[in-house]
């Protein structure tokens, strides 16, 4: 499953970034492997998307979410 995938207020673990072009960027904003990501909201029209990393947000597009292999947590 991938972080696009997740929807508002569920909550997941970072398995792997798989985007060679992306892949420095995304690791320089915090979403490595093993990091809890909650997703806050997204836009209207469903692109970008809000998480929460490590206590602060971040703003990411789908095409960028799509390249993140996440597991999704149930609680």
């Amino acid at each position: 499953m991938t972080l696009k995938e997740i929807l508002p207020g569920q909550t997941c673990i970072v398995k792997q970034v798989y985007s060679n072009n992306l892949r420095k960027r995304i690791i320089d904003m915090g979403l490595i492997t093993g990091t809890k990501v909650l997703v806050k909201k997204t836009a209207p029209l469903g692109d970008p998307m809000e998480i929460m990393v490590k206590g602060y947000s971040l703003t990411l597009r789908k095409a960028e979410a799509r390249t993140i292999i996440v597991d999704r947590i149930e609680e």
